[in-house]
């Protein structure tokens, strides 16, 4: 029945992404107030967040600033889907890379990327990274992934991350990955979105981040350090709807020479200087700080 079920829904999603964009941002804008007001997705997980992330803002401020995320967020969904069927050639119109020859001469030293960015603007059309690179045909350009909980939604987004030559990862398997490519004697890139909230077992570090104490994931630092990848960070900026300018900047040429936690410190400075820059941008709907320092620290008492 699930097959049954995912095929019936690729059919639909892949003839919706044959419309021309305008026409899905048409879709979008009806869309939004139903997510916003009707259906009130996540309304108070968003609400929440933005009082945390700027509590010296207006409430009129952050209304605008929950608005326009709104608006952002269904075009996040209709420029997915899009990926399905557009043609490099079309996207390029829509999509800038800025600094992929710095991947190329990375590979030419025999070394591996790491490119870390956050669920910023639109951090699926990520998956068509292999553009900049003129050695994309060599490459392997890989997408570490959560598995989604519905099975239908899983597979979808897996074909999407494959439209434009990405190679879909699960997290539990990227040591595996790594080692295997290693082995060989390959080089690769692979996309590291760092932003998620870690369960309490997986908690290594705090940082301040948007004003808050904020748990945050490690563990791609370590691989990176492990391999000795070199690392950089994806700026992303939305001039206008139906534009992005990626920027590639590097952050560490040799993560095995940086000290614990630097890698993952600098990642979170950048983001936040995006963040707020264009805070409608980001993920509001994640609730980022359902776990607090406070709480943690009465576990570490109650453990000990």
């Amino acid at each position: 029945m699930n097959n049954v079920m995912y095929h019936i829904v690729y059919g639909f999603v892949y003839t919706l992404s044959l419309l021309p964009l305008r026409a899905l941002y048409c879709i979008s804008d009806m869309l939004y107030p139903i997510v916003r007001f009707i259906i009130r997705y996540r309304r108070e997980v968003v609400e929440k967040n933005l009082i945390m992330a700027f509590p010296d803002m207006t409430r009129k401020e952050r209304k605008e600033i929950e608005r326009k995320f709104y608006h952002c967020f269904c075009d996040y969904f209709f420029e997915t889907i899009k990926l399905l069927s557009i043609s490099e050639k079309k996207l390029a119109k829509h999509l800038e890379y800025i600094g992929g020859e710095l991947f190329d001469e990375t590979f030419e030293r025999g070394q591996n990327v790491a490119l870390m960015f956050g669920h910023y603007c639109n951090w699926e059309w990520t998956a068509t990274i292999g553009m900049c690179s003129k050695k994309r045909n060599e490459v392997m350009f890989g997408a570490i992934y959560h598995k989604l909980r519905s099975k239908i939604a899983d597979r979808l987004f897996i074909k999407i991350r494959k439209a434009h030559g990405a190679t879909p990862v699960k997290k539990s398997r990227i040591l595996r990955y790594l080692m295997r490519i290693k082995q060989e004697n390959r080089r690769a890139l692979f996309a590291y979105i760092s932003d998620q909230s870690p369960k309490w077992q997986n908690i290594h570090l705090w940082i301040k981040f948007l004003n808050n104490d904020t748990p945050v994931f490690t563990g791609g630092e370590r691989i990176m350090r492990k391999f000795n990848d070199s690392v950089f960070y994806l700026d992303m900026k939305r001039p206008k709807r139906g534009k992005y300018v990626f920027t590639i900047q590097p952050m560490f040429i040799n993560a095995k020479e940086t000290e614990e936690f630097e890698i993952t410190r600098e990642y979170f400075r950048r983001l936040e200087v995006n963040i707020n820059e264009h805070p409608e941008f980001y993920l509001w709907s994640h609730n980022r700080w359902k776990r607090t320092k406070e709480e943690y620290d009465k576990r570490m008492a109650n453990k000990n």
